[in-house]
């Protein structure tokens, strides 16, 4: 059994901004189901959504300030999370990122770097908790000086460090590396020093024992200018150390057979009753109840990197074809208007619903015949796994978690049954209409078209999978 310290800064239910989240309020589960001891390290924000008992363990002084340790479990788990309590930092109304108003804390290298010291010193049995770790599990920038501060460590516990999203760095001046007392020897381009900067993710990358990304395909693109941001040197320099390793989704939460969040349950031995669904999101969208009509779904941030741009410049071509068009999610104020616009042009193909809505997510995941995800990039993805296990078949580009997970319905692929979507390479509009011409065009042929969503359905996209990948890298560790 390994003691493993999975340190994060969110995890589902407890707070959540993105994908990290879900991860790490999924993944100790599935370790801990595997038998090892995990305990998750998290920031005691004011925002957190505490279900469960919450006690003090101790307090421990760390960077001159004394910092409290309080602990409690994920919801309906044993899984043990710990708190920092250091109210200066996290006490105050916002998310993990931003405060109340959408705006970047001012003291982010602060607030982290000392969530990074205390994540050190558990680790090493220092705070009184008669626990030491073997494995420190990190997380994206926000835990990056973990390792690089291991790294000054007597009989240190193995390191790795995952990145979720290389977009996101943690920056910061070198006057502020300075001003947080971090010691002088990681001060040099192979530790924490970026072009005259301190860069958090770099500590990470540089300086734990094993590198991994959410999918293998992105921890390709990260070793390339294109999605490399800068650090791709680094990463082809440590390409033995790096590997990715596929999300998995809760398989509880997304079941169509169990969801309570849809009209109606099914499974891939039932298929008809999926039409009730598309039948109860029509109505949900105001759009005319066709059930031959092929319905195409979108859940996303409206942002650049979601390829947005492209489904707008696309729907007024797509518009002139038998098609539905539903979209769920929020961003770019311009992205926004826009589409909102198309629907209001077309009321009878186009409706959008801004914001985010958890029921109308599960829906539109059960109702939809397909999931448009034209991403620029996409480290792994989780709306093209939700929609395989609901039989929604994703039309995505070829990057990143998309291209590792949705196996393109080709000649040979169908023949081998295991085609589960619709896949294109460049981010254009043309490439992505003429691969959601080809999908629309299988869709008339029901009986390959059922054995497409079976495909899909079938797949193990399960964490217990990930799980064991994980797993099998601390003990090679």
């Amino acid at each position: 059994m390994k003691k493993i310290l999975f340190v994060s800064s969110e995890a589902h239910p407890l707070i959540k901004t993105g994908g990290l989240a879900d991860v790490a309020g999924s993944l100790p589960i599935a370790l801990a189901e595997l038998g090892q001891d995990v305990r998750i390290l998290l920031p005691k924000y004011q925002s957190l959504k505490l279900a469960e008992e919450v006690e003090y363990r101790c307090t421990i002084r760390t960077d001159n300030r004394d910092v409290n340790i309080f602990e409690t479990r994920l919801p309906e788990t044993n899984v043990i999370v710990w708190l920092v309590d250091y109210p200066d930092y996290f006490g105050a109304p916002g998310n993990p990122y931003t405060d109340e108003f959408g705006n970047a804390w001012v003291d982010s290298a602060e607030r982290f770097s000392l969530f990074c010291r205390v994540a050190v010193e558990i680790s090493q049995n220092r705070a009184y908790l008669d626990w030491k770790a073997d494995v420190v599990h990190c997380n994206d920038w926000q835990s990056g000086l973990v390792p690089a501060l291991l790294t000054m460590e007597p009989n240190r516990p193995a390191t790795v460090f995952t990145i979720h999203n290389m977009a996101y760095q943690g920056l910061f001046s070198k006057e502020d590396y300075f001003q947080l007392n971090l010691p002088g020897q990681l001060w040099h381009p192979g530790a924490l020093e970026f072009h005259d900067m301190l860069s958090f993710i770099k500590g990470g990358i540089a300086c734990a024992d094993h590198i991994t990304t959410v999918s293998p395909n992105y921890a390709l693109e990260i070793q390339t200018a294109e999605y490399g941001c800068g650090l791709e040197g680094l990463l082809h320099h440590r390409h033995h150390e790096l590997n990715g390793i596929i999300n998995g989704i809760d398989v509880d939460i997304w079941n169509p057979g169990t969801d309570a969040h849809i009209a109606q349950n099914y499974t891939d031995k039932d298929l008809a009753k999926k039409a009730e669904n598309k039948a109860a999101l029509q109505r949900e969208y105001s759009l005319p109840e066709e059930p031959s009509v092929p319905l195409i779904g979108l859940i996303g941030r409206l942002v650049d990197q979601k390829g947005i741009d492209l489904v707008i410049d696309c729907l007024d071509s797509l518009v002139n074809y038998p098609m539905q068009f539903v979209l769920l999610g929020s961003g770019d104020k311009g992205f926004e208007h826009r589409l909102k616009n198309l629907s209001y042009l077309y009321p009878d193909k186009i409706s959008v619903s801004i914001g985010y809505n958890e029921r109308l997510s599960h829906l539109v995941e059960a109702g939809a015949d397909m999931f448009l995800m034209p991403s620029r990039f996409e480290p792994c993805g989780l709306n093209q796994l939700y929609s395989q296990r609901y039989g929604t078949l994703p039309i995505v580009r070829r990057t990143g978690g998309l291209a590792d997970t949705v196996v393109d319905a080709l000649p040979h692929t169908m023949a081998d049954k295991t085609a589960s979507g619709f896949v294109f390479d460049e981010p254009t509009v043309g490439a992505m209409l003429e691969t959601i011409k080809r999908a629309l065009l299988l869709y008339s042929n029901k009986r390959a078209w059922q054995q497409l969503q079976k495909n899909a359905m079938r797949k193990d996209f399960s964490w217990r999978q990930s799980a064991e990948q994980y797993l099998n890298l601390y003990n090679h560790l």
